[in-house]
């Protein structure tokens, strides 16, 4: 059976788990409604994307 010859240390501890965060979700205002939304994603209210007319609602 595998058994660690020494006890990790507190600074080796933390740079494995340093990739473990909880990356933010990235939300934007609208530029023309002024609502948050995902950015990269259609708005479904209004139906634009990128200043353009993407979706007929």
């Amino acid at each position: 059976m595998a058994v660690p010859k020494r006890k990790t240390s507190i600074s080796k501890k933390k740079m494995r788990r340093s990739h473990h965060k909880l990356s933010s979700i990235n939300i934007v205002e609208d530029k023309k409604s002024g609502e948050y939304k995902l950015s990269h994603h259609i708005d479904l209210k209004s139906g634009y994307y990128n200043g353009k007319k993407i979706l007929d609602i």
